[in-house]
């Protein structure tokens, strides 16, 4: 890989854009999922929703190891030279409020969980173990907790989207290009 002269890549590793991609499709589902099961009667199709949320927010979990891992590993490129401060600050305090949060949530989903007394099953292949004593009112504020982190992370994700989408159409400086795999990055106008 190409790197700067301080070291640092010039685009993040094939192995982070990856992650990158499947944690957002993964996060920007169980967003509206968790919005939408908990509307829903009582019954068979909510019961699947539950699980699927639970098991991709496990699969979330996941992916933030592999994030760090492939940070550590890989490295991350520096910022772009032409954003302004203002910019740098906003997107280092949503890529760490992002990457605290892809940790956070899963974990309050398991704990929440545990403490309603339920199992979390992965995809039907296992059975997270209950963390917790059950507790009504540990669950309900935890479940709080959940519900507020949950639309905090919607309006970050909106703005990290938005900031891209900006970077790529508008300012047209290469930003998004160093995260989309080089046969998207192609096609993005210069």
């Amino acid at each position: 890989m190409t790197t700067q002269a301080a070291g640092a890549p010039l685009a993040y590793s094939a192995v982070s854009k990856w992650v990158h991609w499947i944690t957002a499709l993964c996060v920007i589902g169980l967003i509206p999922a968790g919005i939408i099961m908990n509307r829903l009667p009582e019954g068979e199709l909510q019961d699947r929703i539950f699980d699927l949320h639970r098991s991709t927010g496990i699969l979330v979990l996941t992916l933030a190891v592999l994030r760090v891992l492939a940070r550590r590993f890989f490295g991350v490129p520096r910022p772009v030279e032409t954003l302004t401060r203002f910019e740098r600050i906003a997107s280092t305090a949503a890529h760490h409020s992002l990457l605290a949060l892809i940790f956070i949530m899963p974990l309050l989903g398991w704990l929440m969980m545990s403490a309603y007394g339920v199992k979390v099953p992965v995809f039907g292949l296992f059975d997270l173990p209950k963390v917790l004593p059950e507790s009504e009112s540990v669950y309900k504020v935890l479940a709080k907790i959940h519900q507020v982190l949950g639309y905090l992370m919607g309006v970050i994700i909106a703005a990290h989207a938005g900031a891209a989408l900006l970077h790529a159409f508008v300012k047209r400086d290469g930003v998004l290009d160093r995260m989309l795999p080089q046969s998207l990055a192609r096609l993005l106008p210069r």
